[in-house]
């Protein structure tokens, strides 16, 4: 970087001359350095996948990278996971506070805008960082599902498909090409497996896969059991081979 744009590379709330902000790019690149993440919208929920790679001896039943947000919200991250369960936090204040003052559930756009609103606060103030993190948000609500990508600029962005993370323009390409709107919640894991074994240098193993569903009939939050991804694997991997 020349001299002259060090000053706007350390300054949050200055755009440079060509009208960027060097400090939101770096927290964006942080999210595409993450591990990969993906949300897909069904006819009948939405599923959410990640891949995560434990260390030796870590305990690793709980994912990392998924949270829950209410009974019919689920989020996936990417970037600084940490800046996510910060991020979950307000969300699930923000969902309980919905539900005390309106008395119904909040659908995933207003969670999502909300988290977005906090995101775009942290790009214009001195003495703060952007969050390095993005997160998909999925909910079903009155018989709808919807699918929603923050990133740390601030935008919130409504997605049938959407992966973030390393690999993800692979896995967008991978979606444009197979997803349709009639997908069911099980073809639906089995895609998600397919585009995470595309992004992953790790093409066999599903024990690094964790995953996600919200039905649209009961409308809950529920992670999948390793069983299942197990079997949702090997459909998958019929189907890698067969793309090669």
């Amino acid at each position: 970087m020349l001299p002259a744009q060090q000053g706007y590379d350390r300054a949050i709330t200055v755009f440079s001359p060509d009208g960027r902000l060097y400090q939101v790019e770096y927290a964006i690149e942080t999210v595409r350095r993450g591990t990969i993440a993906i949300g897909i919208k069904c006819k009948n929920g939405i599923i959410i996948a990640v891949e995560e790679k434990p260390r030796k001896l870590q305990i690793a039943h709980t994912s990392q990278k998924i949270f829950q947000i209410d009974d019919h919200i689920g989020v996936a991250a990417a970037g600084y996971i940490p800046d996510a369960r910060n991020q979950v936090d307000s969300a699930r204040f923000f969902a309980q506070s919905n539900r005390l003052i309106y008395n119904e559930p909040v659908d995933a756009e207003s969670v999502a805008k909300h988290l977005a609103d906090q995101c775009q606060q942290f790009t214009q103030y001195a003495g703060v960082r952007p969050f390095g993190v993005a997160l998909i948000i999925g909910g079903v609500v009155e018989n709808k599902c919807s699918l929603y990508l923050t990133d740390p600029s601030g935008t919130y962005i409504p997605y049938d498909a959407v992966a973030i993370g390393s690999g993800s323009e692979k896995v967008t390409e991978f979606f444009e090409k197979k997803y349709t709107s009639e997908i069911t919640l099980n073809d639906a894991a089995v895609l998600a497996i397919s585009a995470i074994y595309i992004a992953s240098e790790d093409k066999e193993n599903a024990k690094y896969i964790k995953m996600s569903k919200i039905n649209l009939d009961n409308k809950i939050f529920e992670n999948i059991r390793d069983e299942e991804i197990n079997m949702f694997s090997k459909k998958a991997k019929e189907n890698y081979n067969s793309d090669k």
